[in-house]
């Protein structure tokens, strides 16, 4: 197979490569940059694709093979939190709980019962109570996106049981 039949052959495979892309990251812009990867991974190792071998199934496994290679880089990454941040300030304006003393001590409650969770649930949590999305949390501290949103999720469902017999004004 000559580089233009290879190359056709790679760019017909653009859809079958977006929707494996998407299965894999779960993010369209994360799916978009594996898929520039794996194409650039490919044309530079055409020669070592064999022609009698399921060019489709190639391309994928080295898809696959590129995803698995940067999630690994990323779990090696140590997540530096700065130890000085206010993780557990929530951004609620005053004037919300002002001359009430019960909502004054229903946030205090929260804020405890927050500052209370695990690390590794309450930084992504709080941040996501900052505003943050998930992507945002997610590059920060250098955790893949589902882990980020197992996280928050958990964060939340601590806090529910935590708070269960809370009552809301």
């Amino acid at each position: 197979m000559d580089k233009i039949q290879f190359q056709q052959r790679l760019l017909g495979l653009q859809e079958h490569m977006m929707s494996f892309a998407i299965k894999l990251t779960a993010n369209r812009d994360d799916a978009l940059d594996l898929i520039q990867d794996t194409t650039l991974k490919v044309l530079d190792n055409q020669e070592k694709f064999v022609d009698n071998v399921n060019f489709a199934g190639w391309v994928m496994t080295v898809m696959r093979n590129i995803f698995i290679n940067n999630y690994h880089k990323i779990v090696r990454v140590q997540t530096m939190v700065d130890q000085n941040a206010d993780l557990y300030n929530l951004n609620i304006i005053n004037d919300s709980i002002s001359g009430s003393p019960d909502k004054v001590y229903q946030m205090q409650e929260i804020t405890k019962a927050i500052a209370e969770l695990n690390d590794d649930i309450k930084i992504p949590f709080t941040l996501f109570l900052n505003g943050y999305k998930y992507h945002e949390i997610a590059q920060k501290l250098n955790i893949p996106l589902g882990t980020i949103k197992s996280r928050i999720f958990f964060a939340r469902k601590e806090l529910q049981n935590k708070l269960k017999d809370f009552q809301y004004s």
